[in-house]
C-alpha cells in the first residue's frame, strides 16, 4: 500500500529572549550613546591634536610672548601719539597764558583809568564847592565819609591768630555758628574792634589798607574775613586817625578793648597797640553820592544843588 510520502517533521529554531528593555528603544538609544557624535569626533580630534601636536608649555609661551608684543605696540602707538600731540597742546598752553597775561594788562589799564577819573571828579566837586562857598564843610564830608585820603597822628592795632591756630578743634564757646578753631580771629571780632575805635573817638579808620565807610561791611567767607567783599589775610593792621593817646586809652578802657585782651587772655589771639604820630589812610574806592542839600548859607544866598 502506498501511501503518501513522508514529510521531514519542521523543526523550529529557537529565538533568543526577548531584552525587558526592548520597549523603551529611545531610551536605551539615549543611555547608550549619551554623547552626541559631533561632540565626539570633536573630542577625537582635540585629542589627536593634543598628542601630535605642540606641548602645552610651548603654546602657554608663545601666548604669552603674542601677549607681551601686543602690550609693546600699544604702548609704542601711544608714546608715538603723544609725542604727535605734544606741539598742539603746549601752543595751546601759551596761547591761553598770552590771553590771561592780555587781560590782566587790560584790567590794569581800566583800573587806572577809573582812579585817574575819580580824582578828575573829586576836583571837580571841590572846585565847584569852592565856588559856593563850602570848601571846608566839603572837605570835612569828605574825611568823614571816606571820600578823600587823610594822614594825621592816630592809633595803629595789630589784631593776629594765635600761634596754634590750625583747621581743626573740638569747640569754641565764643563762637556759635559752627567754627570750632578758637585760635582764629573772626569778623565778628573785627566787628567789634572797628565800632570800638569808632566810639572811641577815631575820625577815619582802614583795615590792611581799606578804607572803611558808614557803608563798609565786614564779614566772614570760610575761613576768610571779607571788608566791603575784599578778602584780608592775617595780620590785620587797623589804622585809625585821632588824638593818638587819648584814643588809645579810651579804646582800651571800652568794652571791646577788654573783649580784645580777653580774646587775647582765654584764646592766643595775638594784638598790639601802639601811638602813632602820622599815619596816612587812602580814600574809599567807588563811594557815590546819592543825595545832596544845599547849606544853610547856600540857601541865603539861592545856591545850591539837590
Amino acid at each position: 500500500m502506498c501511501g503518501m510520502p513522508q514529510q521531514p517533521p519542521i523543526r523550529s529554531t529557537p529565538s533568543r529572549p526577548s531584552r525587558p528593555d526592548a520597549s523603551m528603544s529611545l531610551i536605551t538609544n539615549v543611555m547608550d550613546h549619551s554623547l552626541d557624535d559631533g561632540y565626539a569626533e570633536a573630542a577625537a580630534r582635540k585629542k589627536s591634536a593634543g598628542e601630535g601636536g605642540l606641548p602645552k608649555t610651548l603654546r602657554a609661551r608663545l601666548g604669552l610672548a603674542a601677549g607681551l608684543v601686543l602690550a609693546a605696540l600699544v604702548v609704542t602707538v601711544g608714546a608715538a601719539q603723544a609725542r604727535v600731540a605734544a606741539p598742539v597742546v603746549a601752543k595751546e598752553r601759551q596761547e591761553l597764558i598770552d590771553r590771561i597775561d592780555r587781560e590782566t594788562a587790560a584790567a590794569d589799564k581800566l583800573e587806572d583809568s577809573v582812579d585817574q577819573l575819580r580824582d578828575d571828579v573829586e576836583a571837580r566837586q571841590r572846585q565847584a564847592l569852592s565856588h559856593s562857598g563850602g570848601n571846608a564843610q566839603a572837605d570835612l564830608a569828605g574825611i568823614l565819609a571816606g571820600v578823600t585820603e587823610v594822614h594825621g597822628p592816630g592809633v595803629k592795632l595789630v589784631v593776629n591768630d594765635a600761634k596754634e591756630a590750625g583747621s581743626g578743634g573740638s569747640g569754641n564757646p565764643r563762637e556759635t555758628s559752627g567754627f570750632s578753631d578758637t585760635g582764629r580771629v573772626r569778623d565778628r571780632d573785627m566787628q567789634r574792634v572797628v565800632n570800638g575805635l569808632w566810639q572811641s573817638g577815631a575820625e577815619a579808620v582802614s583795615v590792611n589798607g581799606q578804607r572803611l565807610t558808614a557803608l563798609s561791611a565786614i564779614r566772614a567767607a570760610g575761613d576768610a574775613i571779607l571788608v566791603d567783599n575784599r578778602p584780608l589775610v592775617p595780620p590785620y593792621t587797623v589804622l585809625a586817625v585821632g588824638d593818638g593817646q587819648r584814643l588809645s586809652s579810651r579804646f582800651q578802657d571800652s568794652p571791646d578793648g577788654l573783649y580784645l585782651n580777653a580774646l587775647q587772655d582765654n584764646y592766643g589771639i595775638r594784638t598790639a597797640i601802639s601811638v602813632e604820630s602820622d599815619l596816612r589812610l587812602p580814600a574809599a574806592p567807588s563811594v557815590i553820592v546819592r543825595t545832596a542839600r544845599p547849606t544853610a548859607e547856600q540857601t541865603k544866598t539861592g545856591k545850591g544843588t539837590s
